[in-house]
């Protein structure tokens, strides 16, 4: 039973992964990630190809490997974030405001703490 749920979250996060191409604010590896942790528990053959695919698979074999995030990736976390903590601010009052940029911080913290 477990078996076709993750088989479908490995698509589900797949196919966000890939509209997260086209848009901007939209993450794409961590959702690539997330579909090679499910096809891990669900179809060893697709996982294998997320892994070893030449575009996606350095993404997902770093994070793997080394809790790694690019420095491509980094930077575009954090314009994305500062991005929403900016559109946060525009959009709601104050105190409301502050919770989208507190998120946006705690992330930026991380995204780069991660080794590059």
């Amino acid at each position: 039973m477990r078996r076709p749920l993750y088989l479908l979250g490995g698509w589900l996060a797949f196919g966000i992964g890939a509209v997260g191409i086209v848009l901007p604010l939209l993450p794409t590896v961590p959702f690539w990630i997330l579909a090679a942790f499910c096809f891990s528990r669900s179809s060893p053959r697709l996982e294998r190809w997320l892994v070893e695919h030449p575009r996606l698979g350095p993404h997902v074999r770093g994070w793997r490997e080394r809790g790694a995030i690019s420095r491509t990736g980094k930077r575009a976390a954090a314009v994305a974030l500062i991005f929403s903590s900016i559109l946060g601010f525009v959009a709601l009052s104050l105190p409301w405001s502050l919770i989208p940029a507190a998120c946006c911080a705690g992330a930026a913290a991380f995204v780069l703490s991660r080794p590059g």
